[in-house]
C-alpha cells in the first residue's frame, strides 16, 4: 500500500534486466504506477516538485492521460512522477531516458536536475542521464503543459476565429501517452537504421544507413552484422561492415542485402521481410542489435494512376482518430489492434491515418495488412499569418523529421502530409509548403509529399500549391460542408480541367452528425452519401483513391459549427464504444473486392451441391486492385444448423474470375443455408456470399435441371 505523496516501489523488472550479462543493452521498462498532480499556478518547479512529489497527488497508470476522469476539462500543466531503483553495477554505463511521446510540451528532471524536455505530442525523444542517475533510488518528475498556441502544433485553428471556437478537432489529450523506458548501452549503440528498398527485375535491394554511436571514453572498432530474413523466416543475405569510431563519435555505415525472386508487399497481401542488425565491439562481444521490417514493393503515379508493383490500383478507406472513453488517446496495444482489424473487415486498403504521427502498433498493423497511409503532423485549420510565421516553420520541420524517422522503414507509408485544411492557397501559406516539402525531399527522398485541401471543393479556385504537390487530396464533404450532393459531378469536371496531370485523393468525405435531425436520421444519411458520392468518384479514373471520414466517433469540442459543446462528434460508422451503426455493414458491403455468385446443383431427392463464381471486382472500379494469396472455405447448414458439409480454407487464383463447386453425399430435401466466404492474405474476409435453399413444396412442379442458378439472392458486392 504506498501513503499519498510516497514515491513509488522499485520496478522488479529493473533488477532482472541489469542481470543480464551475455548482451551489453537493456531495456527498462517505466510504464505502469505513476503519481500525478495538475498545477495550475504553474508553481511546481518552486514548490521543489522535481525534488519529490506532493503529498496530495494519486496514483494513476502511464501510458495516460489526465483529460479522462476527475481532469478533464483540465488544461495547463500537470505533473508526472515516478521511482526507480537500480544496482551498483549502473556505474560507468550510458543511460537514456525515453518517451514514446508526452502531450504537449515537457520537462524532464531525474533527481531534481532538469535534464531536457519536447515540444510536440505525438513523437519519441530521449534524453542522456547518465550523469543524473545513480546506484539506488532515483526520481523521476515530468512536468507537461498541454495549452495550444498561435505556433504550437497542433494550435489554435486561427482559421475559424469567427465561430469563437478555435480549438483542433479532437481532444486535448495531455499525459504520458505512449510507453516510457530507460536504454542502457556500454560502449556503444544503434541509434537507429533508415532502409530503403529497390527492385530491379527478378532482384530486390534493401540498403541500411546504420546510425551508430561510440558512448565510451575511449575509441572502438566496431563489427556491424546485417542479415535479412524472408516472410517465411529463412535468412536470405548477409553483410558485414568494421567501423572505427572514435571516443564520444559517431558513424553511418552503410549495407546492402540482395534478395533473389523476392515476394513483394501489395496492396492486402503484405509478404514483410526483416532486416536485423547488431553491433559487436572487439572482443566480438554483442553491444546492441535493432530489427525492423522490409516491404519490397514499387509505388508509382502514372498518367494520373497510382501504381503498385506495375499494376493500377483504386483504394478506399477511413480514418481513425486515437481515441477512445476508456484510454483517450493514451491507446494500449489492444485497443489498436482491435481497431485496426476492424478497420482491415471494413476492406480499408488507404488512409491518411488522421491528423498526427501513429504509434508503432499502428504502422505495424497497416504494414501486416498491406494498407497504405499518408501519414500528416496536426498543422489544422491554420491562417496565413500562423503559416508565415518562422517559429512554426522551424517546428514542422523537426515534427516532420522526427516522424519520418520512426515511420519512414514501413512499407505501408505512401505518401507523407505536410497540413490539412489551412491557408496553403495564400503566398505565405505557398512559401511554407515549399520550404517544408523541400525538408521532407532532403530527409526522405523519392516519397511522394502532398496535403490536405478544402479550399478546393468550397471555393473552386486554382492554387499553386497544389499543382506542386506531387497528387491533390481534397476533402469534399458534398452534401454539407463543400455544397449540395449534386455538386459533385461538376466539382469533378472543374477539377479536372483544372488539374489536367494531377491525380486526386478524396482525403476527407461523409456525413457529420450535426446536418441531421437526431443520430439514427444522421447515420441513414451518411450511408445514402457515402454510396452516392463512391458512385461519383468511380466514374472519374483520376480519382485513385478515396478517404471516408471517420471510422470512430471520437472526443472534440465540437467546433464542427459555431454554438457546438464538447463531446462525441457523431461522424463514425461505429459509435467511441465501438457498437456499430448501420452505415457499417453498407460501407463493408460497398467496398468488397471480390463479388461472389451462387447457382445450386439440384437432382432427384433435393440439393446435390452448388457451384459459385468468384470474381475479384473489374480493373478500374473503386475499389479494385489485385486479389492476391486469397482461399476460399465454405459451409453448408441444415434447418437444424447442423453442418451438411464444409471445407477448409483453400487456395484461390483471382488472377481471373474462377468456380467453387461443393457436393456432400446425400441430397438433401429442406432448407439449406450456405455461406461461401473468400479470405484475403491476412485471413480477413475479402467478399462472399449467404444464402439460403428453399425446396419445392411436393406436388408442385418438379425439381430444376441438374444445376440451376436461382434468383433467391444477388451476388454480394
Amino acid at each position: 500500500m504506498t501513503r499519498a505523496g510516497a514515491w513509488l516501489s522499485p520496478p522488479i523488472i529493473a533488477l532482472a534486466i541489469f542481470g543480464q550479462a551475455a548482451h551489453a543493452g537493456a531495456r527498462i521498462d517505466l510504464d505502469g504506477a505513476w503519481r500525478f498532480r495538475t498545477d495550475p499556478a504553474n508553481a511546481g518547479v518552486s514548490a521543489g516538485w522535481p525534488h519529490e512529489a506532493p503529498e496530495n497527488a494519486r496514483v494513476v497508470a502511464v501510458p495516460h492521460t489526465w483529460n479522462l476522469g476527475p481532469d478533464q476539462a483540465y488544461d495547463g500543466v500537470a505533473w508526472y512522477f515516478r521511482t526507480v531503483t537500480l544496482p551498483p553495477g549502473l556505474a560507468g554505463r550510458h543511460v537514456e531516458l525515453n518517451f514514446g511521446a508526452t502531450f504537449y510540451k515537457s520537462r524532464v528532471f531525474v533527481n531534481g536536475v532538469e535534464v531536457g524536455g519536447h515540444e510536440g505530442g505525438f513523437t519519441a525523444y530521449h534524453m542522456d542521464v547518465s550523469r543524473q542517475l545513480r546506484a539506488g533510488e532515483n526520481r523521476i518528475a515530468v512536468a507537461i503543459d498541454n495549452r495550444p498556441g498561435f505556433a504550437t502544433i497542433p494550435g489554435y485553428a486561427m482559421r475559424l476565429q469567427a465561430s469563437g471556437s478555435v480549438w483542433y478537432d479532437w481532444w486535448r489529450d495531455g499525459g504520458i501517452l505512449r510507453d516510457v523506458w530507460l536504454d542502457v548501452a556500454d560502449e556503444g549503440q544503434i541509434r537507429g537504421q533508415t532502409i530503403r528498398q529497390r527492385l530491379s527485375g527478378d532482384r530486390a535491394t534493401a540498403v541500411s544507413r546504420i546510425a551508430i554511436e561510440n558512448v565510451d571514453s575511449a575509441s572502438h572498432a566496431y563489427r556491424v552484422t546485417a542479415r535479412l530474413e524472408d516472410p517465411d523466416g529463412r535468412v536470405v543475405a548477409r553483410a558485414e561492415r568494421r567501423v572505427g569510431v572514435a571516443a564520444g563519435g559517431a558513424a553511418e555505415p552503410v549495407v546492402e542485402l540482395e534478395a533473389l525472386r523476392p515476394q513483394l508487399w501489395n496492396v492486402g497481401a503484405a509478404k514483410l521481410y526483416r532486416l536485423t542488425v547488431e553491433l559487436r565491439d572487439e572482443t566480438d562481444r554483442l553491444l546492441d542489435t535493432q530489427a525492423d521490417a522490409v516491404g519490397f514493393r514499387q509505388i508509382e503515379i502514372k498518367d494520373r494512376r497510382l501504381y503498385v508493383n506495375g499494376r493500377p490500383v483504386r483504394l478506399t478507406g477511413m480514418t481513425r482518430h486515437q481515441d477512445s472513453p476508456w484510454e483517450g488517446q493514451a491507446e494500449s496495444v489492444g485497443t489498436i489492434r482491435q481497431d485496426w482489424n476492424d478497420l482491415a473487415a471494413l476492406h480499408v486498403a488507404l488512409t491518411r491515418p488522421v491528423h498526427y504521427p501513429q504509434p508503432q502498433a499502428v504502422l505495424d498493423e497497416a504494414d501486416r495488412n498491406g494498407m497504405l497511409l499518408i501519414p500528416e503532423i496536426p498543422i489544422w485549420q491554420m491562417t496565413e499569418a500562423q503559416l508565415a510565421d518562422p517559429r512554426l516553420l522551424a517546428l514542422a520541420k523537426r515534427m516532420m523529421s522526427e516522424m519520418i524517422a520512426e515511420a519512414g522503414n514501413h512499407p505501408s507509408v505512401l505518401a507523407w502530409s505536410l497540413m490539412n485544411e489551412s491557408d496553403a492557397s495564400k503566398p505565405g501559406g505557398l512559401a511554407f509548403f515549399r520550404a517544408l516539402k523541400a525538408h521532407v525531399q532532403a530527409v526522405d527522398p523519392g516519397r511522394l509529399v502532398t496535403f490536405a485541401d478544402s479550399d478546393v471543393t468550397i471555393t473552386w479556385k486554382p492554387a499553386q500549391a497544389l499543382r506542386e504537390a506531387d497528387f491533390v487530396m481534397a476533402n469534399a464533404y458534398f452534401g454539407t460542408w463543400s455544397g449540395g450532393a449534386e455538386a459533385v459531378d461538376d466539382w469533378l469536371d472543374f477539377f479536372d480541367k483544372t488539374y489536367p496531370d494531377k491525380m486526386l485523393v478524396i482525403s476527407e468525405f461523409g456525413w457529420p452528425g450535426p446536418f441531421s435531425a437526431d443520430p439514427k436520421a444522421a447515420d441513414a444519411a451518411r450511408a445514402e452519401n457515402l454510396l452516392g458520392q463512391l458512385a461519383a468518384f468511380e466514374k472519374r479514373d483520376f480519382v485513385s483513391g478515396a478517404i471516408f471520414w471517420t471510422y470512430q466517433d471520437y472526443h472534440s469540442s465540437r467546433n464542427l459549427y459555431a454554438g457546438s459543446v464538447d463531446g462525441y462528434v457523431d461522424h463514425g460508422v461505429v459509435d467511441e464504444n465501438r457498437q456499430r451503426k448501420p452505415s457499417y455493414a453498407v460501407w463493408e458491403q460497398r467496398n468488397r473486392v471480390v463479388d461472389v455468385s451462387v447457382g445450386w446443383t439440384v437432382g432427384e431427392g433435393g440439393l446435390k451441391g452448388f457451384v459459385a463464381k468468384v470474381a475479384p471486382r473489374p480493373a478500374g472500379v473503386l475499389p479494385s486492385y489485385p486479389v492476391l494469396g486469397a482461399k476460399v472455405r465454405w459451409k453448408a447448414l441444415d434447418q437444424n444448423g447442423a453442418v451438411i458439409a464444409q471445407s477448409p480454407p483453400q487456395d484461390l487464383d483471382l488472377a481471373k474470375p474462377t468456380s467453387v463447386t461443393g457436393a456432400w453425399d446425400k441430397p438433401v430435401n429442406g432448407l439449406v443455408r450456405l455461406s461461401v466466404d473468400v479470405l484475403a492474405a491476412n485471413g480477413v474476409r475479402a467478399g462472399g456470399q449467404a444464402i439460403d435453399y428453399r425446396p419445392f413444396v411436393l406436388g408442385a412442379a418438379p425439381f430444376p435441371p441438374e444445376t440451376s442458378e436461382l434468383p433467391s439472392s444477388p451476388a454480394v458486392r
